[in-house]
């Protein structure tokens, strides 16, 4: 569908997005294009909704909010509902029928010219809620699964810039210290050898989990998340599903305080956060209450087979167990279990249960 080289400059300019969010018109239309959709749309809500969108479908999209239709559509809601972190299509909630009585498909999106579409809702523990879609002429029939695929292979990098642009409220910030302070979390702006440039006294507060080293180089209390970042800064060029960069930081007593999320810095966002390599950002988790597991799997970008086999562990089934009730050879769970552990920063199968059973999202910010 497409070459390597062109995926490379794609999630490039994904990330550049992050900090200049006019930008992400373009990119959405792109990856609409990719998928042979009109268009593509980024909504993010925290006290607010924030949204932008290709200029093929802004139009449909501007009388889609200010009409009231986003507040009656249920797809964010049906997006919601369901635990994968993937993208899902029509199909995945409806039956042709049903789709053919939908109000908002009936009577808004097939009347002008749309109604197919694919789509993926980003829960943050900040409070912010995220969903991408690109959307599709009726005509052109329903998107089909090697492009869903293909999009589940973008969404770690648009859910990580993404994540950015909303707590920036999709506004450009117009130097290093206005983003790091419009940001609200933890942040500090990294040089390829992993010095701060600039952090904000969020993350300078952070003395238990941040320690500062000589020649201002960051260095995590956790000796694990601390690998995994120095690691995943030697592999920021990567592009490939192997280059983790969501990972949790534990505090003294072994347990998830935050989860670390690394972004490269790409292309003219360094027209703002000068000559950075790398933004470190830090989400809160807390051992409050039941977690929101399924929330974990998203933030550590686990696939949806590699999210079923966290899901399965967290509830004290086997390997085995999980291999017969997925219908799939042992040795492909055993595989998609590293895979759980490299993302994770876990070492055994029970940490990777500890962490599903044991952490909690914390209040969403206010900030």
């Amino acid at each position: 569908m497409h070459n390597a080289a062109q995926e490379a400059e794609l999630i490039d300019r994904i990330y550049e997005c992050a900090v200049v969010p006019e930008l992400w018109p373009q990119v959405l239309d792109d990856v609409a294009k990719m998928t042979g959709s009109r268009g593509g749309l980024l909504f993010s809500a925290r006290k607010s909704l924030y949204w932008t969108a290709s200029e093929t479908v802004r139009d449909v999209f501007a009388e889609y909010v200010n009409d009231g239709w986003f507040t009656r559509c249920s797809r964010r809601v049906c997006l919601y509902s369901r635990s994968e972190p993937s993208f899902f299509v029509e199909q995945d909630f409806w039956t042709e029928e049903e789709l053919d009585a939908n109000p908002i498909y009936r009577d808004f999106f097939r009347p002008r010219g749309l109604g197919w579409s694919a789509g993926t809702g980003l829960a943050v523990p900040t409070g912010d809620n995220i969903v991408f879609s690109v959307e599709r002429e009726y005509g052109g029939g329903p998107i089909q699964p090697e492009q869903v695929a293909w999009l589940n292979s973008l969404r770690p990098h648009l859910a990580r810039s993404a994540f950015v642009t909303a707590r920036l409220r999709l506004q450009r910030a117009q130097g290093a210290s206005e983003a790091l302070t419009a940001l609200a979390l933890p942040a500090v702006l990294l040089d390829g050898n992993g010095a701060a440039i600039e952090a904000n006294p969020l993350a300078r507060d952070l003395g238990d989990l941040i320690v500062w080293g000589a020649n201002n180089r960051i260095l995590l209390a956790d000796k694990r998340a601390n690998e995994m970042l120095h690691g995943a800064l030697a592999a920021i060029e990567v592009t490939a599903e192997t280059a983790t960069r969501s990972f949790p930081v534990r505090d003294a007593d072994g347990k998830a305080a935050m989860v670390a999320h690394l972004i490269p810095i790409k292309r003219s966002a360094h027209d703002i956060l000068g000559t950075s390599y790398a933004l470190l950002m830090l989400t809160p988790v807390a051992a409050e209450r039941r977690p929101s597991s399924d929330l974990v799997k998203s933030l550590f970008d686990l696939t949806p087979s590699e999210a079923r086999v966290a899901g399965a562990i967290a509830t004290g089934k086997t390997l085995e167990e999980i291999a017969s009730d997925g219908n799939v050879a042992i040795t492909t769970v055993r595989s998609q279990l590293r895979r759980v552990l490299e993302k994770t920063g876990c070492t055994r199968q029970a940490e990777v249960a500890a962490l599903l059973a044991n952490i909690a999202i914390g209040p969403a910010s206010e900030a």
